[in-house]
């Protein structure tokens, strides 16, 4: 029984190969396959709408950087905002920075969202940390320069993060 369907099978595949250039030549080539279209990039959720209030502006946040080729650069610095404070090294641009990005209504703790195409770079081995609380929510979160999408992140957060080598 396994021997017949194995020879109808090797059969069938003969005379449907056998027939298919004749009918190519009689009907013309075969079109091309039309290229997949790239899958367009998921937009980046809205952050929630923060309920207003003093706190709103008020920013304190742990920034703990590594490995970024700038001993200086390197360490754990608070910053505070609204007022200014802690001994972040750019206390004040960062508050600004943070104050933009508010405005925009960007979340730039927001991780790389799941799926997206990012360019096959490497920004160097700096990694840092973000901890404590923006715009009346908790932040937790993990930056490298992995990837082009990574390093994105970072630069958006430039002079919260550090200008690395």
């Amino acid at each position: 029984m396994l021997r017949r369907l194995a020879l109808t099978a090797v059969v069938s595949l003969a005379v449907l190969s056998a027939a298919a250039p004749g009918a190519a030549a009689a009907s013309g080539p075969l079109p091309l396959p039309s290229p997949l279209p790239l899958p367009l990039p998921l937009p980046l959720p809205l952050p929630l709408p923060l309920p207003q209030g003093e706190d709103d502006a008020r920013a304190r946040l742990t920034v703990t950087v590594s490995k970024a080729g700038d001993p200086s650069a390197e360490g754990v610095f608070e910053l505070e905002c609204a007022p200014v404070g802690g001994d972040h090294p750019a206390a004040e641009p960062a508050c600004d920075r943070l104050a933009e990005l508010a405005d925009e209504g960007t979340d730039p703790f927001a991780p790389v969202p799941r799926g997206a195409m990012c360019t096959q770079q490497f920004g160097g081995p700096a990694t840092a940390r973000i901890t404590g609380t923006w715009q009346g929510r908790h932040i937790d979160a993990v930056f490298s320069r992995a990837d082009g999408c990574e390093i994105s992140r970072w630069n958006n957060l430039r002079p919260v993060l550090p200008g690395v080598r």
